[in-house]
């Protein structure tokens, strides 16, 4: 079972509470007929004290657990803020030390819209990609200078810690969610039930522990753009130069000069990220994960994880999880493979 819990303050958004957990007890519902029926996912509310908290619209919600009594969790989501997040930041002082210490458990950690702030003030988003929401774009870089704000990204993704830009974005990462611990089949289900219209794929949405994507070539960053939207299928570098109307030995030398990588890189970069956010935070046959990744030979799969990360898949899924080694994944760049000797 996954163990989930969302944080109340009074400024807080019901619905960045409300929608993650009603699509999360869908995608529990589906899970749970190959369980005997048993609930697959636990979703708790947790506050500073065990007290009512009523939020600016007057909704009250009544807390599970308090923050310092929390549980193993496998996801912990800080809500979106109503308007000028800094009350809420000055109320929040006490308890943003146990977000240092859930995140270094390895449990997802999700910011809405504002929240972000919250992680920002914790130096969890230090040389972090990051998002916030749109109207508080330039006081939150003002703020948080050593963080790596993505303007142009609704959702983003360092590590274990992801931030989303809005209500709205948070139901896109759900469904990302629901995809890794239950699968494609379960996560288009609860697509479909609450609507397709709110889901663009978190892929081709979000900025993750990427290359650098810092250049000023707009034609180069259309094709990084492409090759997250394409990930889970099957690519061609002709395909890709066709679409950009160029010929493919100037999309690999403009490529190589803006990054740094080779477009077939930069794409084994994106796989390779992929798949050690899905070994660490789902039950995902292998295969499967290749699937995903748009790799039909899973024998080459293995190789190429192998050759980057120096251990199998599967044997990395046992030492994260076993916390065997630290994963090191917080330069808000992913390490090539000729970086790993």
């Amino acid at each position: 079972m996954y163990t989930v819990a969302a944080m109340l303050y009074p400024d807080a958004l019901a619905t960045s509470v409300t929608l993650p957990m009603e699509i999360l007890h869908a995608a529990s519902q589906m899970a749970s007929v190959r369980k005997k029926g048993l609930p697959q996912v636990r979703f708790l509310l947790a506050s500073t004290d065990r007290k009512a908290v009523s939020l600016a619209t007057g909704i009250v919600l009544k807390p599970d657990i308090t923050i310092d009594n929390l549980p193993d969790i496998d996801l912990f989501i800080l809500p979106a803020i109503w308007r000028n997040p800094a009350s809420t930041i000055q109320h929040s002082r006490p308890w943003l030390p146990l977000l240092n210490a859930t995140a270094a458990t390895g449990s997802l950690i999700c910011s809405v819209g504002t929240a972000s702030t919250l992680l920002a003030e914790a130096g969890l988003l230090d040389e972090r990609p990051a998002t916030t929401h749109w109207n508080y774009f330039d006081r939150f870089a003002q703020r948080y200078p050593g963080v790596n704000l993505k303007t142009r990204h609704l959702m983003t993704q360092s590590d274990n810690i992801y931030c989303v830009g809005s209500v709205n974005s948070i139901a896109d990462l759900m469904v990302h969610i629901v995809e890794g611990w239950f699968g494609s089949k379960i996560s288009r289900s609860v697509e479909s039930q609450f609507s397709p219209e709110i889901r663009q794929p978190f892929w081709s949405a979000s900025y993750q522990n990427l290359p650098d994507s810092s250049h000023h070539d707009e034609l180069i960053l259309e094709a990084q753009q492409w090759l997250q939207e394409h990930l889970g299928t099957s690519v061609r570098m002709q395909v890709l130069a066709d679409a950009l109307q160029i010929s493919v030995r100037s999309l690999n030398r403009r490529f190589k000069q803006a990054t740094g990588f080779t477009p077939n890189d930069y794409l084994q970069s994106l796989r390779v990220n992929m798949a050690k956010d899905l070994l660490r935070h789902s039950n995902l046959p292998v295969s499967d994960i290749a699937w995903q990744l748009g790799l039909q030979d899973v024998s080459y799969f293995s190789q190429l994880f192998k050759r980057v990360c120096g251990v199998t898949p599967l044997r990395y899924r046992e030492a994260v999880r076993g916390k065997l080694f630290a994963v090191d994944d917080t330069s808000g760049n992913l390490r090539m493979p000729h970086e790993y000797g």
